[in-house]
């Protein structure tokens, strides 16, 4: 579940080399783990080896003897000199023993399969020149295309693509995943990533104390809050939903019904008078109950048992909803805070930053679109060059106190502390009115439940990905609530919990 930035795959590399592993016996197994990648792709045909000069060439051109050892039909083209080659690459290639052809982007021709052995993960600068038309002829070869760690053009930490980028059918990467596995646009043009174990042993990550990670069971199974047979509805928690106006109310309903689906023992729409008809009379197991003004709302929150708020969806912008949620930060409860919530702050973010601080250890979730964080965070890319998702949102969570949720199809959680999860499970039709109503109340009833705020926030995100899938194609936001039973079974199962 470890995302090894760059220089903390480096690292890796540099443990595994002075625990005894030397960098040439990582390479030969690097390589031939994209040779077995490569058989499994395409059983006949010729195969060309596109290399580069640093060891991502050097794995190629093990790949490269490894497959004609098994009786493969393979040619190898090198970006740059022969002889330039150093260190572990220059011994790999003295190693192959066929033809090496210059990288003219015309010879590509029609393989069976390219290997993209051009680039690794640390590629920082524009791709250019000869290596712009040679990443250009791959993707109109048409040819199947396997990427050696990373699709030449990739940025390994950012996902960037540096001017030009190879589209990969499937690609080998070694030991862990890099964020550009999993981040945008790079995981777009990953394929499928298969991870090989080139004899890394575990224990390095014990001195790397990676801080990143991909948004799964393995991350937060221990913390999932599974029901115990002898409890009761009332230790499952209390979440209190504000709905705004009666123009304006479905939005809290969909977020009320995620956080009741998602275990909240009880959950309560918090109303203004004019929307208190429409909300009962559009809820049956969420109960509603009228609140008019910030006070009202302080004096409910004097019944501790009331301990988890998410507060933005259909809230209204203005200084209103500013006051609820400064309100229930007064009370010290876990909350969600979405949509208006966060855009009503947007002229002084400060000001919510502030009040977040001041509990001793804030249970707050903060679950901003793009847009959203632009408002409150805008002034993290003024004045740093963040250059990726995963920095902007780690900042966002220190500059905040909070834990940031920036949602899309590459979510990414963040803590204060710097823990990190990037989800890939959700699908595109995600992306669709409602949608992160829904997610703002699964992230709210886990509070309810007592889940810690980063863990709620990334087992929110990765029930809400899975309820996609479920639903499919076509799904509208009140399908998602209705599908979490499904994906709690799978998940059950998984875990081995009884139900």
């Amino acid at each position: 579940m470890e995302v090894l930035t760059v220089p903390e795959m480096q690292k890796a590399d540099q443990l595994a080399i002075a625990g005894g592993t030397s960098g040439f016996a990582l390479m030969l197994s690097a390589g031939r783990a994209v040779a077995e990648a490569a058989v499994d792709l395409v059983e006949r045909g010729p195969i060309l080896v596109v290399a580069g000069g640093g060891n991502n060439g050097g794995d190629g051109f093990v790949a490269a003897a490894e497959l004609v050892a098994r009786g493969r039909d393979v040619a190898v083209m090198l970006l740059g000199e022969r002889d330039a080659l150093k260190g572990d690459a220059a011994l790999a290639a003295r190693n192959w023993t066929g033809r090496v052809l210059p990288c003219e982007a015309r010879a590509i021709g029609t393989p069976a399969l390219i290997i993209d052995a051009l680039f690794g993960a640390g590629l920082n600068r524009p791709v250019k020149d000869a290596a712009h038309d040679i990443i250009e002829a791959i993707n109109a070869s048409g040819a199947p295309v396997l990427s050696v760690d990373l699709p030449s053009g990739i940025n390994g930490s950012s996902g960037a693509v540096m001017g030009i980028a190879v589209r990969a059918t499937e690609t080998v990467t070694f030991f862990r995943r890099k964020p550009a596995h999993l981040l945008l646009p790079g995981r777009l043009h990953c394929g499928r990533v298969r991870v090989a174990d080139i004899g890394i042993d575990a224990s390095v990550l014990v001195d790397i104390r990676p801080t990143g990670f991909e948004n799964d069971p393995a991350l937060w199974g221990e913390q999932f809050p599974v029901p115990r047979i002898d409890a009761h509805k009332y230790a499952r928690g209390h979440a209190l939903v504000m709905s705004g106006g009666v123009s304006a109310t479905g939005a809290a309903r969909l977020a009320a019904r995620g956080a009741l689906r998602a275990g909240a023992g009880l959950v309560t729409v918090l109303s203004p008078r004019d929307a208190l008809a429409v909300n009962a009379a559009a809820l049956t197991a969420v109960m509603v109950r009228q609140i008019d003004t910030a006070a009202e709302f302080s004096e409910l929150l004097t019944d501790r048992r009331l301990n988890a708020c998410v507060i933005g969806p259909g809230a209204g912008l203005g200084q209103h909803t500013r006051d609820i949620v400064l309100a229930a930060l007064a009370a010290k409860r876990a909350a969600v805070l979405d949509a208006d919530a966060l855009t009503s702050f947007a002229e002084a973010p400060d000001h919510l930053f502030g009040a977040i601080k001041t509990i001793e250890q804030p249970n707050v979730v903060l679950t901003p679109h793009q847009g959203e964080f632009c408002r409150i965070f805008g002034e993290l890319d003024n004045k740093h060059p963040f250059k990726s998702k995963l920095e902007r949102v780690r900042a966002a969570a220190v500059r905040s106190g909070a834990i940031v949720l920036l949602k899309g199809p590459d979510t990414v959680v963040a803590s204060p502390d710097g823990r990190a999860a990037i989800a890939a499970n959700a699908p595109p039709w995600l992306a669709t009115a409602g949608s992160g109503d829904v997610l703002a109340g699964i992230v709210g009833g886990l509070l309810a439940q007592g889940v810690p705020a980063f863990e709620a926030a990334c087992i929110g995100v990765w029930m809400h990905g899975e309820a996609g899938s479920e639903a499919g194609p076509g799904l509208i936001a009140e399908d998602l609530p209705e599908v979490l039973p499904a994906v709690f079974r799978r998940l059950f199962d998984d875990m081995n919990i009884d139900y």
